[in-house]
């Protein structure tokens, strides 16, 4: 597994705050990374993957402020240059997708089209 310099997506702040938070709770597993990909499904045809798992044979790794990530190779050319925010707001709570590659999103913004 090769690693790179160059992230091919970016995470806000608030992500960035949010991922050590779940990275610092008791039980959390130091061995996984976090995973940004995508898998086939959701109402638009393509879903976002963002979770903690193991590093693949077939992974690009990267970090963003202390933040080991791993994307399968064959996901990058849907999601460079992505940007992953987290909401905390009463209406809005969660990560949130913003994906220049995408040439339609679902109206709850978990899924997308090329």
């Amino acid at each position: 597994m090769e690693s790179t310099t160059i992230t091919p997506v970016s995470l806000t702040a608030g992500a960035i705050k949010e991922i050590h938070r779940l990275m610092g709770e008791d039980g959390f597993d130091k061995t996984q990374v976090l995973r940004v990909g995508v898998k086939g499904g959701g109402c638009s045809g393509m879903s976002y993957i963002l979770g903690f798992d193991q590093k693949q044979e077939n992974d690009q790794e990267f970090e963003i402020e202390g933040i080991a990530c791993v994307m399968n190779r064959s996901h990058e050319i849907y999601l460079y240059g992505m940007q992953v925010d987290w909401l905390d707001g009463l209406n809005n709570r969660g990560f949130t997708f913003k994906n220049p590659n995408a040439s339609n999103t679902c109206g709850c913004g978990t899924s997308f089209a090329v």
